[in-house]
Formats: C-alpha cells, structure tokens, sequence
C-alpha cells in the first residue's frame, strides 16, 4: 500500500503545478492526505459518494473521484473547485495515484518474493515460476548485504538504504524483522569483493551523516542462480554475528573474511567448555592479568616475533623470554612453537565465543 507520506508528496507536487487544492480520503472516511486544511469537513460527502454508483460528481463546490485498485475502490480523491480545469486536474491526480497503486503492487510482490526466498519459503519450482511472473533475472550475480541498524530511532531507515540503489535498479531492498535491512544487490561481471566493501561504505556513511554510528553491515559470497541467494543470506547473517564476536571494532564485515571464527561460531557450547577444560584444566585465558593478556596478543600480531614484539612493547627482550616462560610453566604451552601458539590463540576465541553466547541469554 502506498505510504501517506508518498500520496502527501505526490498531491503537493501536483498543485504546486496546477495551483488546485487536493485531498485524498480511504474508504474508512479517514484524511490521507491534503494540501488545504478544510479536507476534514468533506468526509461525510466523501462516505456519500462512496455508497453512490458514480465515479465522479461534485458536491458542495467540490470535484469527487473514485480512485480504483484492480476495480477496488481505495480512496476518494478531492479537487477542489467545480471548473472544468479542475475536473481536469483532478482526472490527472486520479490517474498519477492509480499508477502509483500499480506500482506499489508490483512492488510489494517482488517484496514478497524476496522475502520467502531468502527464507527458503519457496520450492524450487516455485522459485522459477514466480521469478518470470515477476520479470526477475535467474542468472545473474548476486549477493546479499544485511544492514543492522537502530530501527527504532526513526523508522526511516528502509527508505534510506533504498535511497541509494533507486527505483529503477534491479536491486532489491527488503526486511524480514524489525531490526535489519536486507539488499539483494545484482553485480556486473566486472564487480569484485572490493566493489562490495565500497557499496556498503556508501550505506554507513549514510547513517553516519545522521550521527547514527551504531549501524553494522555483513554479506555474503557472490551467487550465480537465484536459488542460491538464500546461501548468500544466511552467510551474511551469520558474519553479522562473527563479526560482532571477534572483529568488534569492524562495522563492516564480508562471509569470506571470518576465517577461523566461522568454525568456532558453529561449535557447541559444552564441546567449548570441554576444549578449554583439557587445554587450561581449571583455569581459563580469561583469568590472566591485563599484562599477560597485551603481551600475548601483541606476540600473536607480531606472528610470534620476539624481537619485534618487544620492540613494541617497550620491554627488553629478556623481559620479554621470562613472560612466555612463566607463561609456559603455568599453561604448559610456549608460545614461541607454532602448534601451541595455534591452540592458544583458538582458545582464547573459544573463551570470546562463549562469553558472548552467555551475553544473549541475560
């Protein structure tokens, strides 16, 4: 259905053009919208007009008009004055309002379809029988953005994201909760991973400009056939999640860079606590002090170079040897052998995964 803001605009612009006041009235006798204050007092003749079998008449000084959907009535459209202009122009505004009913349908089918296929509602048959009702390419590249925001603030932010990518593109913007934005974004052959990075810069720095910072954005692989556009969602949904785990200070962040935080995101909670117990026995990395904790991670960016970390830690090398031994003797693991360094840095995911996993039950 078309939103009132829409019909408000589409009334201003028309008088703005042709200087006739218009109003547009449901069949509930409730005002839309209106570019004169009085549109409150033509609501009885409005409910009126409704019951009578005429498509147009006037009333009270007034030009009345039927405005139809596929041959059901939708609203009661109001031009204001009795001339012949303004019958004109009232025929216009009727005309411009039903096209726009059209369009919105279309809209809201092609809205409907992309919501079911992400949600793998649909069969396969289905998928291709309704993808060429709705003049929807099969193959093509595509991939799926999921754009997390503070929904609540505005309730804007569905017509921003659509804002960037246009009435007229192939792209679909959609969604299928309350707090997230889905784009179905239809890529050339000569768009790379690169090009996605950039779109959805495009789509923060959008929010940005509104001072809203706390917006996240994910997606997925490029997929070939529209069958696999539901992979591509349920990618981006899941680098959503990875994402906020183990790249916190990312708002961006692509299905293919998760690496390793993908596996452990897929493991069991009790397979995690068990992995921790064996590695540390009653102990956790989470129990180390804040020193302990920055040098490790400092030798794990430093990809377990002992000069280089020390350097950067303002340490003197030594310094540097005695705190991996300590941290030897009370773990059994030297962070200086790649396998130990392996299993170390895992656990230490291990232990971010689980804690955020706690963090969603409270």
């Amino acid at each position: 259905m078309i939103s009132n803001q829409i019909l408000q605009n589409t009334i201003d612009g028309l008088k703005g053009i042709t200087r006739v006041d218009l109003c547009v009235i449901d069949t509930e006798g409730k005002v839309l919208a209106s570019t004169f204050p009085e549109g409150d007092s033509y609501i009885n003749p409005a409910m009126a007009f409704i019951e009578s079998p005429a498509d147009s008449q006037v009333v009270q000084g007034c030009q009345f008009f039927k405005v139809f959907d596929d041959h059901q009535l939708e609203y009661v459209l109001l031009a204001e004055g009795d001339s012949e202009d303004v019958y004109m122009v009232g025929k216009i505004a009727g005309f411009q309002i039903q096209n726009l009913l059209v369009a919105y349908k279309e809209r809201f089918d092609k809205d409907n379809f992309i919501k079911n296929l992400l949600l793998d509602n649909l069969l396969l048959v289905d998928i291709y029988n309704r993808a060429k009702k709705l003049h929807i390419e099969t193959e093509v590249r595509r991939v799926v953005f999921i754009v997390e925001t503070n929904r609540e603030k505005d309730g804007n932010e569905l017509e921003k994201v659509r804002s960037i990518f246009g009435s007229k593109s192939r792209d679909f913007v959609t969604a299928v909760d309350e707090k997230n934005i889905i784009v179905v974004k239809e890529m050339s052959d000569d768009e790379r991973y690169e090009d996605l990075d950039k779109t959805a810069e495009v789509i923060l720095n959008l929010f940005r400009a509104d001072g809203d910072n706390n917006v996240y954005i994910a997606y997925g692989t490029v997929v070939h056939e529209i069958k696999e556009v539901s992979r591509s969602y349920k990618e981006a949904r899941m680098a959503l999640d990875v994402g906020k785990i183990f790249f916190e200070e990312k708002n961006i962040i692509a299905y293919s860079t998760l690496g390793i935080g993908r596996l452990i995101y897929q493991l069991p909670i009790p397979l995690c606590k068990m992995f921790i117990k064996e590695i540390f026995g009653g102990k956790s990395p989470d129990d180390f002090d804040e020193e302990t904790l920055t040098t490790i991670n400092k030798f794990f960016e430093n990809s377990l170079n002992v000069s280089e970390t020390s350097r950067q830690l303002y340490i003197h090398r030594n310094t540097l040897v005695y705190r991996l031994d300590k941290l030897q003797k009370s773990t059994g693991l030297d962070l200086r052998v790649f396998e130990d360094a392996i299993t170390f840095k895992i656990a230490l995911m291990v232990v971010k995964y689980m804690k955020y996993m706690e963090s969603l039950d409270y």
